[in-house]
Order: structure tokens, then sequence, then C-alpha cells
């Protein structure tokens, strides 16, 4: 049977809140267009840090407004408790060295590698930080696929053990929400990663590594 994340994700929110606990969450962000609907929902529920770390995106400056809306979105909500923010090093030359760019669909194995890349970094800082959960906003695109993601997770989570917070944020109209959120805060919506730049381009073009701190 198709397994139903979001429900999933529903019974562990009524657990913890019988518990009378708010468990604390490392929250891969996409960009803040995604994070929004996902940090409004799962506030309410969770100690959230949001880490940014997406070394798929070129050019650094296009990264760098990426991670200036995620922060300017984290301050601009009201969160009670506050939510953190982590934000990882920029390294596009990690997304090379993790594959070649190969002629192949949207949806296929060079997503799932780029969703495990991503994941595999949050996993890693969790398990550090000793977090409760981790998960991603990945899965409120109806363009990414929320099983892969799922499956990634509790990979991931039995690897680095820490639980992976199952989710299909693209449920309950939370892509819709996330749209109204964004014209909301009027947040910069892009539409491309670094997978559409040549190789040879950005090998020449950015060699830097560059931690945001």
């Amino acid at each position: 049977n198709k397994r139903n994340y979001q429900k999933e994700l529903e019974k562990l929110i009524d657990q913890a809140q019988k518990d009378n606990k708010i468990p604390s969450l490392f929250l891969h962000s996409c960009c803040a267009p995604c994070s929004s609907y996902v940090l409004e929902y799962l506030s309410k529920y969770f100690n959230i840090t949001v880490f940014y770390y997406n070394p798929n995106i070129y050019p650094e400056e296009e990264y760098r407004k990426r991670v200036h809306e995620i922060t300017r979105l984290v301050n601009s909500m009201e969160f009670e408790p506050p939510c953190q923010t982590d934000r990882g090093h920029y390294d596009p030359q990690e997304f090379f060295q993790m594959q070649k760019l190969e002629d192949v669909p949207e949806g296929g194995e060079r997503c799932f590698k780029c969703y495990r890349l991503r994941m595999e970094e949050a996993a890693k800082l969790a398990e550090e930080g000793g977090y409760d959960y981790f998960t991603t906003t990945l899965s409120i695109s109806p363009l990414k696929n929320a099983a892969k993601i799922n499956e990634i997770g509790q990979e991931l989570a039995e690897i680095y053990h820490v639980q992976h917070l199952p989710s299909d944020f693209k449920k309950k109209n939370g892509y819709k929400r996330s749209i109204e959120l964004s014209h909301e805060y009027d947040l910069y919506r892009q539409n491309y990663a670094v997978a559409s730049i040549p190789e040879e381009r950005l090998k020449t073009e950015n060699k830097a590594v560059t931690t945001i701190m």
C-alpha cells in the first residue's frame, strides 16, 4: 500500500502533544518560499533549527540571495519558541563531485542523488547536535518525489541514529499555502539551480569555497 506520510507525521505530532513534549527538529531548507508553509505548520509543535545547505545553487550571487531570503523569512515570521538558523558552507563542486551532469529528465536519479547530498549533511549535523528529528522541506514541491525523499530519510536515520520526520508537505494545500505566504512576505522565487549550468563553465567561473556564518 502507498504510505501516507502526512498521516504518519500527524500521528507523531499527536503523540508528542499527549506526552507534553516539544521535540527538537533540524530542518533542511531548500529555499525560503518552500520553507514558509513548513515553518508555519511545524513551528507549533517543534523547536526548529533551519539549515540552509544547497551546493546545487549557482552562481554564488544567487546562493547568497537565497540565504538572505531564508534569513529574512525566519526573522519576519513570529515563532514561539523562536526558530534558529544554521547556514551550511557553499561549495558547488560538491554537487559535481557527487555526479556528472547527464541529460536525464527531472525527477530521476540525478534528483535523488541531490536529495541525498543535502539530507545527509542535515542528518550528520542533527546527530552531532543531539536533535530529536531531522527532515527537509523538499517534499512540498509537486515536482519532488516524496516517497523517495522519505525513503532516503529513513536510510539516513539508521546510519546517523537520529529520527527522520516523515513528510509530504504538499498535502493539506501546503504548496498552495507556500505560494500565499511567498506573496505575503514578498519572497524572491527562483526558477533554476546549478544543474542547468555546464560543468566546464562552473569550473572556470567559481573555484572558491565560501563559508557563510
